[in-house]
């Protein structure tokens, strides 16, 4: 048997070309955590088997206050811009506004999207709808350029990761459903009374002019159509009249949407009502579904086809005289 030390297989190693040395980690510089609550929040998710009967891996998204350590975290079953809006809808609801959320640049905070030579990017495609959301919340947005960036709530995975695991295993949670109620209802509760600091806070009430749902919700721009009409997911839109506009036709229009697939259309800030569409021309509004013709006025009576009297000058014939020929 041959013995040879690691040092001694190392410098071998090495003098014949095979070794390549282990590369050293960045040294990164610690952050000091924030002064007050609400100046800062982190936000992420952990993709993880968090129910050992259950092989698909389910996505936890937390957000964490840097200042304080105030949790809230939700179970989904992916990581969806719908999915990342209902955890700060709640976390806003709970807590108040914030200043900053510290995120990853995952395509649901910082646009993919860039133009070339064959395609452009639209003014509505340069931001994300949180983005646009999160702005109109005086919230500003930080990009983190690494993990270790995030620190904070990479430790908070790997606590729950540990200990949430263990007790929903105790509690015989077997499906999400009861482990986002044991979550929200219990567990975080527990872990934000044991471990949160007391801090001075920052946060801020959501004013009453602002509607939050609809604040969050997908925006989307149509052009209104000659018959007034916009479309939107196969199908169609009649819009209605407003502060004495009776038309839109030409001009854009959002189209707000909620994640219950209901829609709201907005002109210039302000609500417009409408009727949907249905076949055979018939209208579907609030009240149910009512015939075009009992809604909007109705046309006036076309005009019979003109015909020109007898003693017009159309219907009298004309005479024409001949011309002698004249010769030069």
């Amino acid at each position: 048997d041959i013995k040879l030390s690691y040092e001694s297989l190392r410098q071998i190693l090495i003098k014949e070309g095979l070794h390549e040395p282990r590369r050293k980690r960045k040294v990164y510089r610690r952050r000091r955590r924030m002064p007050k609550a609400g100046m800062l929040v982190q936000m992420d998710y952990s993709q993880h088997r968090w129910i050992e009967n259950i092989h698909e891996p389910w996505w936890l998204i937390a957000m964490i206050d840097d200042a304080d350590g105030y949790v809230y975290a939700r179970f989904y079953p992916s990581d969806t811009t719908w999915a990342n809006i209902e955890v700060i809808k709640e976390y806003i609801r709970r807590r108040g506004l914030f200043m900053a959320l510290y995120v990853d640049k995952a395509s649901h905070f910082k646009t993919t999207r860039h133009g070339g030579i064959h395609y452009q990017v639209s003014p509505e495609q340069e931001e994300t709808q949180i983005q646009r959301a999160l702005k109109e919340l005086n919230i500003e947005v930080i990009y983190a350029n690494s993990p270790q960036a995030k620190g904070k709530i990479e430790r908070l995975f790997g606590f729950f990761q540990d200990r949430l695991i263990k007790e929903m295993r105790l509690k015989g949670i077997e499906d999400y459903n009861e482990a986002n109620r044991y979550l929200e209802g219990e567990f975080l509760s527990w872990y934000n009374n044991n471990y949160n600091i007391s801090v001075e806070s920052t946060y801020r009430d959501l004013p009453k002019s602002k509607d939050l749902d609809l604040i969050f919700t997908i925006r989307h721009l149509r052009k209104v159509n000659k018959d007034n009409t916009i479309k939107f997911k196969g199908r169609v839109y009649q819009l209605l009249p407003l502060n004495g506009i009776k038309s839109f036709s030409g001009k854009w229009v959002e189209v707000c949407e909620y994640k219950e697939e209901r829609i709201k259309v907005l002109f210039e800030g302000k609500e417009v009502s409408y009727l949907e569409v249905l076949d055979k021309g018939a209208l579907k509004g609030e009240k149910g579904i009512l015939d075009k013709r009992e809604y909007f006025e109705k046309k006036e009576a076309e005009k019979e086809k003109w015909r020109p009297s007898k003693d017009h000058p159309w219907r009298k014939t004309i005479k024409f005289n001949k011309v002698k020929d004249v010769t030069f």
